[in-house]
């Protein structure tokens, strides 16, 4: 059996378990082994690799020659058989087809090649601790000591009320105040922005979590994340292709949001601006809705045909709050007056300022690109309503 390797330790006191880099390219596995230093053990085959396995936990890490399906068949049968191995992949070309076959095989990441050095040995470490861990599937009760997380579902009735915006921010300021991980799930499976909003370049989206929703659990999922280094925010990206989103159904998300929220403190969901199955399954088990409102009436006039719909759908009212956004915007509307006429009174007011398309074009949060400005007081008291002051521990 591989030794240990210094590889697979990730921060936080991660344990150590066995390192195998398996390729039948000499020079292929020779060179992964040493981009992951001293301890990770090559093998010619996974033939080679069985007598050395006594139950210690292992990763594999699968060269290109496992792209083929004959030898990816046999991966999944070992994976199958042995849980204490874990398995990433490198791949020559990395295309959705590779990557949904290997995720159903049992593979919890696929990386493309030439691979760097860091990516590797980080992809490692998360695949080392989620066998030594040995994370139950979705079907399994939760056995943990934490409280389930706190699902925030951001929905507006019309497009460009700036609900994208409040979503990305709010997540962050969360993710600044607990030590428990916070995700970002960008739901608008057409047009998503998050990536787009936050810098972020994702190798994964939602697309693979529901190619793999058979076998999906908590480790394989948290593989699919990208977390967004100024905050730590974990963020679950929207499909980079509109088409991919016929491929996605109400059950799906809402069974990748509620794994989500086995071992999150907060899951914040951004949706589409129009009601469809997946927004209503995301209300339903949401804990509050976020129901973003712009200062102008065509907005106000589709809010209110929104919460006339909620209503309909016997949604509870009171996990509802209304935030108004640009609510300092000259355009005489009363907040007042808006809040009569939707029968409900708003939990915040987001005022308008410029920082906003500054801080978005940048790829960066206000909360972060401005935090003194009035967006970001105003983000960080709606903040205070589900992770108050008191309990603040900035993870940065």
């Amino acid at each position: 059996m591989p030794r240990p390797s210094a590889a697979s330790t990730s921060g936080g006191g991660a344990p150590q378990v066995g390192v195998a880099v398996v390729d039948a390219d000499q020079t292929v596995r020779s060179r992964l082994a040493m981009q992951l230093g001293q301890g990770a053990t090559p093998f010619g085959s996974l033939n080679d690799l069985l007598p050395r396995l006594t139950g210690h936990p292992v990763v594999v890490v699968l060269g290109p020659s496992f792209n083929e399906p004959e030898e990816l068949a046999a991966a999944e049968h070992l994976l199958s058989a042995r849980r204490e191995v874990g398995a990433i992949m490198v791949a020559q070309e990395l295309t959705t087809d590779l990557l949904q076959r290997a995720l159903r095989s049992g593979v919890r990441d696929v990386l493309q090649s030439p691979v760097d050095s860091q990516q590797l040995v980080e992809a490692v470490s998360r695949a080392a601790l989620s066998v030594a861990q040995a994370a139950p599937p979705v079907s399994a009760p939760l056995d943990d000591d934490a409280e389930p997380g706190r699902i925030i579902t951001v929905f507006s009735t019309k497009g460009g009320a700036g609900k994208s915006v409040i979503a990305t921010n709010l997540a962050v300021s969360l993710a600044r105040r607990t030590d428990r991980p916070v995700v970002l799930v960008d739901a608008d499976l057409q047009f998503g922005d998050i990536a787009v909003m936050l810098k972020l370049s994702p190798q994964h989206t939602v697309v693979d979590a529901v190619g793999a929703i058979d076998r999906l659990d908590r480790g394989l999922l948290q593989n699919l994340l990208v977390e967004h280094g100024p905050s730590g925010l974990l963020v679950l990206a929207a499909p980079l292709e509109p088409a991919f989103a016929d491929q996605i159904g109400a059950s799906e998300m809402v069974r990748i949001v509620e794994l989500l929220r086995s071992f999150a403190a907060f899951v914040v969901v951004d949706t589409p601006a129009y009601f469809n199955d997946v927004v209503l399954g995301l209300i339903e088990i949401s804990d509050d809705v976020l129901l973003v409102a712009g200062m102008d009436i065509p907005n106000i006039k589709n809010v209110k045909i929104g919460l006339q719909t909620l209503r309909l759908l016997n949604t509870p009212m009171e996990k509802l709050r209304l935030i108004l956004n640009r609510a300092n915007s000259k355009v005489k509307l009363d907040v007042g007056e808006v809040e009569r006429t939707l029968g409900v009174n708003a939990d915040a007011q987001i005022p308008s300022d410029v920082v906003v398309p500054q801080a978005v074009n940048k790829g960066e949060a206000v909360v972060l690109n401005a935090p003194k400005s009035g967006v970001a007081k105003s983000i960080e008291e709606l903040a205070d309503k589900f992770a108050p002051v008191e309990g603040r521990r900035k993870r940065r």
